[in-house]
């Protein structure tokens, strides 16, 4: 059975693009546009993973939604996707104790994303 994924941004081009590549690579693929539209999903059916932007319909929605999936069940690894670095100036780690306490992503990737990237830490999370 496919693992599931829970992809959420504001781009359209990126859902689509982000969701292709990772369809081709075998995983089943749930979308949303937004915060509101990820909590929907969320209350039917729980993803194997999800992928999230950061800036969304509020600055801070993908915090937020973070917080929200951990909530629910903090077993449920988070991608978090930005460009908040190159956009703000700036800048997170949740490879440290500091950041990651309060941000509760399991891995930061800075957009723009190579699918590699983001496919490698899927994989990794996945087999944790």
């Amino acid at each position: 059975m496919n693992k599931c994924i829970l992809l959420v941004d504001d781009d359209p081009d990126f859902l689509l693009s982000t969701q292709t590549m990772l369809s081709s690579a075998g995983y089943a693929v749930t979308t949303a546009e937004g915060v509101a539209d990820a909590e929907e999903k969320l209350t039917r059916h729980r993803p194997d993973a999800a992928i999230i932007d950061l800036m969304m319909e509020e600055f801070d929605g993908g915090f937020s939604l973070c917080h929200h999936i951990k909530k629910l069940d903090p077993s449920i690894p988070v991608i978090m996707v930005t460009a908040v670095t190159s956009e703000t100036g700036l800048n997170f780690d949740v490879s440290t104790g500091g950041d990651r306490s309060w941000i509760k992503a399991d891995a930061l990737l800075a957009k723009p994303v190579r699918f590699e990237q983001l496919k490698r830490e899927l994989d990794r999370l996945l087999k944790e």
